[in-house]
């Protein structure tokens, strides 16, 4: 009788069985559709999105560099991404593709310095596939929260005042090449992490490790900002964390934004240092909103 007693009911294990596979089904479907939903952009975010687009475009054409930290705030807050992580991930192609056509036309300048610039980008490329890893590890708050702090390290970067002497003839060699590895790893690993292209930072390690003037340190550090943007993307669309419509209106509002930067640039060359000035003070001021938003103080 005990045995009886103890042993289940086939109907019952039956039935819960199936009542459990129905909640996980149930579970998943909704995981999916939650992910949809934060890919899924409305006409408004379109619109929004096409114009934060133009106006990084813009700030990049006219101060030459910076605008594409903007680009994640500017998803987030502006356009209204709910998901840091998906914005991350789709300002990563947008700077990846507004890098590769910068890139073009610096190299028909001849500015490039394709020795220093590949090995620093091969070794940064797989910092950047490591870095985008550690990023969608991280809780998306927290994440905001240590991106403003970068945002506030650029924008000083951008402050300063770098000599324009160097070595124009400069090439990678056997006694440059472990720091313009190391240094390339490095910055590689930051892009990644923050979903960045991170010009300002490639910029002053490209003159650390050869000693390159800043034309030319500015010209093959997009070599570098379009590799680790397009790992970081890669990275991140295998997760399905990029909005691709959302994406090809920001880089579509990039290209138009920069033509008319550039073309204001050319007009306003003579006030450059103070746009660069006013323009890091903008970035200082976003970086301590979003501090200000993802960073909860303990109650006293």
């Amino acid at each position: 009788m005990a045995n009886r007693l103890d042993r289940p009911d086939p109907d019952a294990v039956r039935t819960y069985a199936i009542s459990m596979a129905g909640r996980e089904k149930s579970f998943y479907a909704a995981a999916r559709a939650t992910e949809s939903s934060n890919l899924i952009i409305s006409t408004a975010q379109g619109a929004l999105g096409l114009a934060s687009g133009m106006l990084v475009g813009f700030s990049l054409g006219l101060v030459g560099g910076g605008g594409s930290i903007l680009a994640v705030p500017l998803m987030v807050y502006v356009v209204g991404v709910a998901e840091p992580h998906v914005a991350i991930g789709t300002s990563a192609i947008a700077v990846a593709a507004n890098a590769a056509i910068n890139l073009s036309n610096h190299a028909r300048g001849g500015t490039v310095i394709w020795s220093c610039a590949l090995i620093f980008a091969a070794a940064g490329v797989a910092g950047a596939f490591g870095g985008s890893i550690l990023g969608k590890m991280v809780d998306g708050q927290k994440l905001l929260a240590l991106f403003a702090l970068v945002m506030i390290v650029i924008a000083l970067l951008m402050l300063k005042t770098r000599s324009r002497i160097g070595l124009p003839d400069v090439k990678a060699s056997m006694s440059n090449m472990p720091a313009i590895a190391g240094l390339g790893l490095a910055t590689g690993t930051l892009s990644g992490f923050f979903g960045i292209g991170g010009g300002f930072l490639i910029v002053p390690a490209l003159m650390l490790a050869t000693g390159m003037p800043i034309m030319n340190a500015v010209s093959s550090s997009l070599v570098a900002v379009t590799a680790f943007g397009l790992t970081t993307a890669a990275s991140y669309a295998w997760s399905g964390l990029v909005s691709w419509a959302l994406a090809g209106l920001f880089v579509a509002g990039g290209i138009i934004g920069g033509l008319a930067g550039t073309r204001s640039a050319r007009h306003l060359a003579e006030r450059r240092g103070a746009l660069n000035i006013v323009f890091a003070v903008v970035i200082i001021a976003v970086a301590l909103y979003m501090l200000a938003r993802n960073i909860s103080l303990p109650a006293p």
